[in-house]
């Protein structure tokens, strides 16, 4: 059940709970999980269980995958139940980090859009594009363009004219209905207007709003490969001797992988990611699906539901984040090296 559900076709009360129960069962996936179980908490209107979700998440012994994106739920789920001051240090900290994942500036941003703080949006946006879009070659990732798009947005309520980040975002806008249009401050005058000419075009831009946040929701999984890190493989393969043929060596299974993704691209093959593997997690996946670990077929399946889960990340990464092989070096300066 997604979150976006209207109140009224769900329990957002009892989804919650039913999340969080599973969470329990799927330690690998509990930070997926309890992040949408506090979205239902939200829609629930039992704010501070949220909060709660999120303390939990962040005061967890496990290491997270997307800390600054729990931080900034967190800061904009206090501001709405009245935790303005606590909110606006928590937005000032992800600030201060600069975190590389343009989802943490997005929800900051657009919280301190919907309190009127149009000013502090904005810089917050052009902060957000500037760090992660500088230097970086088009087309911008997509999990950018609303980073381009809210600062468009929020520049037009500010009556700010064109600049070249607003041309970018107009033209990575797909919609039939021009950005300046759906953006315009005006429209909320259309709302209450008695001429049927203005009804009739405020329905076509929100039609075409929804087409687009739609077309969002419906975006695929990617076409991930499957990664395991040094230790794991070598436990995979001390458990399962035959998977020695797949995996002669851990530098070799890192330069397959690279491979892999970049013939894959070559082919046209667009949305691609990686996605890292477990020995307990893969041995539950075979348990799950009656058969054996050392079974290879098994692998590609594996990689799949991990990435179904929303475990895949984004292959390549962006410019200047981190290898995929956890070197800790720049992707640039290790298996991007030649990209």
């Amino acid at each position: 059940m997604r979150p976006d559900t209207p109140a009224e076709n769900v329990d957002h009360t009892a989804e919650a709970a039913r999340l969080e129960r599973t969470a329990g069962l799927y330690p690998e996936d509990a930070e997926a999980l309890l992040l949408q179980s506090a979205a239902h908490l939200e829609l629930a209107g039992d704010r501070p269980a949220a909060t709660t979700l999120y303390d939990r998440l962040l005061s967890s012994s496990d290491s997270l995958e997307n800390p600054h994106l729990i931080r900034a739920l967190k800061a904009a789920n206090l501001w709405e139940y009245g935790h303005e001051a606590e909110a606006r240090a928590i937005i000032d900290g992800i600030r201060a980090t600069a975190p590389r994942d343009p989802a943490p500036w997005v929800i900051v941003a657009e919280s301190l859009e919907a309190h009127d703080e149009l000013e502090a949006a904005h810089k917050t946006f052009t902060e957000g594009v500037t760090l992660l879009l500088a230097d970086v070659p088009e087309p911008p990732p997509h999990a950018c363009h609303p980073l381009l798009f809210g600062r468009h947005r929020v520049r037009r309520m500010l009556g700010a004219g064109h600049d070249d980040w607003d041309v970018l975002a107009d033209t990575l806008h797909s919609s039939p209905v021009p950005l300046d249009e759906l953006h315009d401050p005006k429209r909320v005058w259309s709302l209450g207007s008695d001429n049927p000419a203005e009804l009739r075009a405020e329905i076509s831009r929100l039609r075409a709003e929804l087409g687009a946040y739609r077309e969002e929701l419906s975006r695929p999984f990617p076409v991930a490969v499957l990664h395991w890190p040094t230790d794991e493989l070598a436990e995979l393969v001390a458990a399962y001797p035959t998977l020695s043929d797949e995996y002669p060596s851990h530098e070799e299974h890192l330069a397959t992988i690279e491979a892999s993704l970049r013939e894959l691209a070559a082919s046209g093959t667009a949305n691609l990611g990686i996605v890292t593997g477990t020995v307990p997690s893969y041995e539950a996946f075979a348990a799950s699906e009656a058969s054996s670990p050392a079974d290879t077929d098994l692998l590609p399946q594996y990689a799949t539901t991990l990435a179904a889960r929303g475990r895949a990340t984004e292959w390549p990464p962006e410019r200047g984040a981190g290898c995929w092989c956890g070197s800790g070096r720049p992707y640039g300066g290790c298996h991007g090296a030649s990209v």
